[in-house]
């Protein structure tokens, strides 16, 4: 037991080290190369998102390898609303603004397919509005429970409390499930669910694109090809990354939140892989973003 202690506590110290890098170097790279000049939407998108996700792992990433190192129940009751509030926010945001890099990068590409380039910048003016909106939405949403546990707490009623490692927290009852579940869960599945509708409309339209340069024997073409090849391999990469880390992290927390008795284990690998997308993911889109194909009407 001692051998896998220390395991996961080299994971995870590795794991958060390696995001807060990742997402911070990409938060700087914008912030100096790009502060005199306006973002363009994509970048603007990435940047939101690299923020959320810099949240997520300062929220969650941070105090649980602290308490795996030895430091625990550090945070008092109202510091544990807070550092519960900001992982609620970030977490929705991060899928928020995935999905929203998701559905314009497929509308980019298919204004670039046939040639609607006002379509383009009409699409362009609506991302900081979006971006903007996500952010109080979802600040007001997650709200709703820190004032809801509040009002509870004060309440005869007690319910189990909920231990985090780093501090603990009323347990939740019907009420909460059943808010959490309509103002969060079934958000955040829709969202999937587009995200994976748009880059599988992204997929079909780079395929098309490449059946429709391959009669063109020129090396022009030949490097097209191999540029639509490669972004559609980095398109596959990036909707499976997010869709199975989420999903097997809402679903490891799922069973933490039914089981009364729950392990070590289960809390550990909950923990782990809830901080996969957030450390590793500004590693994919550098892949991602690097590879998307410049598709003109004179290739068509």
């Amino acid at each position: 037991m001692d051998f896998w202690n220390l395991t996961i506590k080299i994971i995870l110290l590795s794991q958060t080290t390696a995001g807060i890098l990742g997402n911070f170097s990409h938060l700087y790279y914008y912030l100096v190369h790009y502060a005199e000049s306006k973002l363009k939407p994509t970048y603007l998108i990435h940047m939101h998102l690299m923020a959320a996700n810099t949240l997520i792992i300062l929220s969650r990433g941070v105090p649980h390898t602290m308490a795996a190192f030895g430091l625990k129940q550090f945070v008092n009751y109202f510091g544990c609303r807070l550092i519960l509030y900001i992982q609620r926010v970030g977490r929705s945001v991060s899928i928020g603004t995935t999905c929203l890099l998701s559905i314009f990068q497929a509308i980019t590409i298919s204004q670039k397919e046939f040639c609607c380039k006002d379509q383009k910048v009409k699409s362009a003016k609506y991302i900081e509005c979006c971006i903007a909106l996500l952010w109080v939405l979802y600040m007001l949403i997650n709200a709703i429970f820190p004032v809801y546990q509040f009002i509870k707490r004060n309440s005869k009623n007690v319910t189990r409390k909920r231990d985090f490692g780093y501090c603990s927290t009323d347990g939740r009852d019907e009420i909460s499930d059943s808010l959490y579940s309509a103002l969060v869960v079934c958000p955040e599945i829709f969202f999937s669910f587009l995200m994976a509708w748009s880059s599988c409309y992204m997929i079909v339209i780079l395929y098309r694109h490449k059946l429709s340069v391959q009669h063109i024997h020129s090396t022009c073409s030949s490097r097209r090809i191999s540029f639509e090849s490669r972004a559609t391999q980095s398109i596959l990469v990036l909707v499976s990354t997010f869709l199975s880390f989420y999903t097997l992290s809402s679903i490891l927390q799922g069973c933490i939140a039914l089981l009364n008795n729950y392990n070590w284990w289960l809390v550990n690998i909950s923990f782990l892989t809830s901080l996969c997308f957030p450390c590793f993911g500004p590693f994919v889109f550098m892949s991602h973003y690097s590879m998307v194909p410049r598709i003109t009407c004179s290739g068509s």
